[in-house]
């Protein structure tokens, strides 16, 4: 399909969306630390959320709404606090700020969706929060998109934003997203029925009917934010959402027509333009890995094998000193659980054999170096004659991610 990116495009890119970042006074550093998005109208919505158990308040009362499947206005984020494992408090707490966001809105509490990312185990500082609410209810603006992604920042280097359009029905759409994350990143979410952390939000006009909007987020998922890993912690705050206006006139897109299957191409790529930036900007991030597994008996055994390793210490800080290791790619993928015959294993930087038949495959060591040393490193894993295969984007661990993780809190 014809896909066109946006230069300078936002989550208010799509028609009915504003949105604002603003200061309110949660960070030391005094960078933008609350963001709010907001539809004119009645807004669609799906999403999936961690997987983790110590799942934090905005996540529970997040799913709270999702399970009445009713449209939703607004989401409030702050950065700076994670309102995790803050018990009945810390729930009461985000039910506040939803409550606040309403009254001012003039909608429903349970209109609004709320998000939190930052240092785990701190009460809320509910009058600052109060105090940012309001103004970034007064921030509200078409061209605030790009102030949301500044605000919903933590350890981020850049905020992460983009728009695309394309045409449905007789009709250009558009779709927004956003995205946060740089540490403490290896989402693995779960649909939601009809410290650091990955939030993402996804916005449209495009006119489609709630489950069509479920299908596509859930089926982007693992082509997209649950194939990043960055140093294989799962937040107890990751929140992926989508919403949609419904104000671009095409012909309301079900669930499994040509209409759905195309939007689902739109939607699944910006997600992962969003998810792969991310990586690009993990913490003390110097290498962007994309490591493909195949050749196993299905997708879930690729799938165990790549994050396997993916997490690897060993694997990670060779990949950060340019170390042409091999040795601790395939004792990761030894260890997986997965069952596969060693002398079937080939293995390949870039287009270089590194491996072959579970044995050194005589490249020299000067070659294999040569392949680690750009930004982007491509590695290539085949374990057997399956069709089993799965991609996962991952990096390096650097001196830099090790500074950021010792001190975060002190």
């Amino acid at each position: 399909m014809n896909l066109r990116v946006l230069e300078n495009g936002s989550v208010t890119t799509p028609a009915g969306f504003t949105a604002s970042g603003i200061k309110a006074g949660l960070k030391k550093s005094g960078q933008p630390d609350m963001a709010l998005l907001f539809c004119s109208q009645p807004a669609v919505v799906a999403a999936a959320f961690t997987s983790n158990v110590f799942a934090a308040a905005p996540v529970q009362w997040d799913r709270q709404i999702l399970a009445s499947g009713k449209t939703v206005r607004a989401v409030i984020i702050n950065s700076g606090n994670a309102n995790a494992c803050t018990g009945k408090q810390g729930l009461e707490d985000a039910r506040r700020m939803a409550a606040k966001t309403a009254e001012l809105l003039k909608v429903q509490p349970e209109e609004v969706l709320v998000s939190s990312t930052g240092r785990i185990g701190v009460p809320m500082p509910m009058p600052v929060i109060q105090n940012g609410i309001q103004m970034a209810v007064r921030a509200l603006s078409s061209e605030g998109g790009k102030d949301a992604a500044k605000a919903i920042m933590t350890t981020d280097t850049r905020a992460k934003h983009l728009a695309v359009s394309c045409e449905i029905g007789g009709k250009t759409i558009h779709l927004g997203g956003m995205t946060k994350g740089s540490g403490m990143i290896a989402p693995q979410m779960l649909p939601c029925p009809p410290q650091a952390t990955m939030l993402a939000y996804l916005t449209t006009d495009a006119v489609i009917e709630q489950a069509a909007l479920h299908a596509c987020l859930a089926d982007c998922l693992d082509q997209s934010f649950n194939r990043i890993i960055v140093d294989g912690d799962t937040s107890t705050n990751d929140t992926f959402i989508a919403l949609a206006s419904n104000l671009a006139g095409n012909p309301v897109i079900i669930k499994g027509t040509e209409d759905c299957r195309k939007f689902c191409l739109a939607f699944r790529q910006v997600a992962g333009a969003l998810a792969r930036e991310m990586v690009l900007d993990g913490e003390g991030v110097t290498h962007f890995v994309e490591l493909q597994v195949h050749g196993t008996e299905s997708d879930a055994d690729a799938r165990r094998v790549a994050e396997a390793i993916a997490r690897s210490p060993l694997c990670k800080t060779a990949w950060f000193g340019g170390d042409p290791n091999w040795g601790r790619i395939l004792a990761a993928a030894g260890y997986s659980g997965v069952q596969f015959n060693p002398d079937e294993v080939d293995l390949d930087y870039e287009d270089i054999p590194i491996v072959r038949g579970g044995r050194d495959a005589g490249t020299p060591e000067s070659e294999q170096v040569q392949t680690l040393k750009g930004r982007e490193i491509h590695i290539n894993l085949k374990l057997g004659p399956g069709q089993g295969a799965f991609t996962i984007w991952t990096c390096d661990l650097s001196y830099e991610y090790v500074k950021i993780n010792a001190d975060y809190h002190t």
